[in-house]
């Protein structure tokens, strides 16, 4: 168990944004003990070929939840009455933000960034970049408490160029915890199997004709490239990190530090994200 107790709050677009982007660190924070909760913004009922929504969007939230049980994070939060590829920056939804921000009371705050390809990305870190602020001002939402000192605010990776490419301030290995962040990849079926191998080939992927090791070996070709390029991009930070140990990291989870939050150094943000 840490000496102090850290609350970590992921907040994605979809069902799976949380997982693929911040599960290693997921299991490594919650098994040190600290404080992790997955949001997804939308209901995630538009990513297939052949589901209802209303089916998919159920299907969905069963995954969250198998992946939660996997990983051991505090809870995984799904707002089932946003749609997928509808989700805007409005002022209803920026309250549902702030009063989630607030009544968590995380000391981070992670989601995407603004440069991406999804609408409901897109949609999402506005959201949160204009929670940043607004968290601390109490006439706005007064009815979910003031936290006494403003979270951290971040992104996760990304491999966008334009404006400008994602800046590694922060990054955890994730080479020990692999297996368990395969697992909860494995846990999102009709997304990992199914609509991203449609999407991508044509021709989706049955997981129930194949063996632990096998789905494994297929998450890692499909998914560990993310990860090995994290790192090697992140190399200077890891080392700065781990020491030796960041020199021979294979795979990493790294983060960017958001002007807009609670104003902390580099150094202290490298500090905080660690387990």
């Amino acid at each position: 168990m840490a000496d102090r107790i850290k609350r970590f709050l992921i907040i994605g677009a979809h069902p799976d944004d949380a997982d693929i982007r911040f599960g290693g660190s997921a299991v490594k924070l919650a098994r040190a003990g600290h404080i992790v909760k997955f949001v997804s913004m939308c209901n995630g009922d538009c990513g297939h070929f052949s589901m209802t929504r209303e089916a998919l969007r159920d299907r969905r939230y069963l995954e969250t939840q198998a992946s939660k049980a996997v990983s051991g994070i505090e809870e995984y939060q799904v707002f089932a009455e946003h749609h997928d590829c509808e989700l805007e920056a409005s002022v209803e939804i920026r309250k549902k933000v702030i009063s989630l921000i607030r009544n968590f009371n995380p000391d981070v705050v992670l989601s995407h960034r603004l440069c991406d390809y999804h609408a409901d990305h897109r949609a999402t870190a506005q959201l949160v970049q204009d929670a940043a602020y607004l968290t601390q001002v109490p006439l706005f939402c007064p009815d979910a408490p003031v936290p006494a000192v403003n979270p951290v605010f971040g992104c996760v990776f990304d491999a966008f160029t334009d404006p400008r490419p994602f800046r590694h301030d922060a990054a955890i290995i994730v080479d020990d915890v692999m297996d368990e962040k395969c697992q909860m990849l494995d846990c999102h079926v009709s997304q990992v199997y199914e609509w991203l191998a449609y999407e991508h080939t044509g021709t989706p992927v049955d997981p129930g004709k194949m063996s632990w090791e096998e789905k494994k070996e297929y998450l890692i070709a499909n998914w560990g490239a993310r990860y090995v390029n994290a790192a090697n991009a992140a190399r200077e930070t890891l080392v700065a990190t781990y020491g030796e140990a960041g020199k021979k990291a294979v795979y990493a989870e790294t983060f960017e530090l958001s002007p807009y939050g609670r104003k902390i150094s580099i150094e202290e943000f490298r500090q905080l994200m660690q387990p």
